[in-house]
């Protein structure tokens, strides 16, 4: 029988998952996401009488919304909501013609060219950064009301989104093929089309779907600030106290929202 000393045994090494450094470091970020969330709670001021009397109101609003008012549908909805339909789907193809030249700037292995990516990724995060709203409030002051500046709202936000990814997408192409099409004297229009887009073809056009279905329902709201489509109809009910009204639009939106995400993954499936 071996016996064990005690120097021996208190030079085991004890595994421990983390570092005495890492577990300070998870602790500070912890202690800063409840500090967070403390000063934000304190922030939005939440008031607890309104809290309490939140049940009641929300089965005060359903009590208004019921029945539907099926009756309004081909008169006050259907324009509306083909509009907003419109302009998703103009907006999205808008989008997908200013995003691709702008995607293969910031692309640095197809345009090795720094001041240009950072030029394209510079007009790529403006696009993300603004919030489709604030879009449509800006082209409904250029503009007016309608559908002309939900549709740029829906295309100048869509920039960003399918910019970024369809760069990033030529960026992670496999070189093997391009460089065998630049050893033989192929043009550059050649080695795009034949090298670059074979390869990026399934994510250009897994964006270009998710993206559409994205913007319908984007699309569904920016009638609030006056640029056309469903939520114009949807504003007019709430300012007039239609309840009735309001929740047929509610229910057309989601019914257009799960039809439209059916739609997308059926023809994802079949393309991709």
């Amino acid at each position: 029988m071996v016996s064990i000393t005690a120097a021996e045994t208190t030079s085991r090494r004890v595994w421990r998952r983390f570092t005495g450094a890492q577990r300070t470091a998870r602790f500070m970020v912890y202690l800063i996401i409840v500090a967070a969330i403390v000063a934000a709670a304190q922030t939005i001021e939440i008031i607890p009488e309104f809290l309490a009397d939140a049940p009641e109101q929300i089965g005060d609003l359903l009590a208004r919304m019921w029945p539907i008012d099926w009756r309004a549908y081909p008169t006050d909805v259907h324009s509306a909501l083909s509009e907003t339909i419109h302009i998703a789907s103009l907006g999205t193809l808008l989008a997908l013609m200013l995003a691709l030249p702008v995607g293969l700037l910031a692309a640095h292995n197809l345009v090795p060219f720094t001041p240009l990516n950072l030029l394209a990724r510079l007009i790529l995060v403006s696009s993300r950064s603004v919030n489709s709203l604030v879009w449509a409030l800006l082209f409904v002051g250029i503009f007016g009301p309608g559908a002309l500046a939900g549709t740029l709202a829906i295309a100048f936000r869509s920039i960003g989104f399918v910019g970024k990814l369809f760069g990033e997408a030529l960026e992670e192409a496999q070189p093997g093929p391009i460089e065998a099409l630049a050893a033989t004297g192929a043009p550059w229009r050649s080695v795009l089309t034949f090298g670059y887009w074979p390869q990026v073809k399934p994510a250009f056009w897994s964006i270009a779907l998710f993206r559409f279905d994205i913007n319908v329902r984007e699309s569904a709201v920016l009638g609030l600030v006056g640029a056309g489509g469903i939520g114009m109809a949807l504003d007019a009910a709430l300012n007039l106290f239609q309840w009735e009204r309001v929740a047929l639009i509610l229910v057309a939106i989601l019914v257009v929202v799960i039809i439209t995400e059916i739609v997308v993954t059926q023809i994802r499936k079949r393309m991709l």
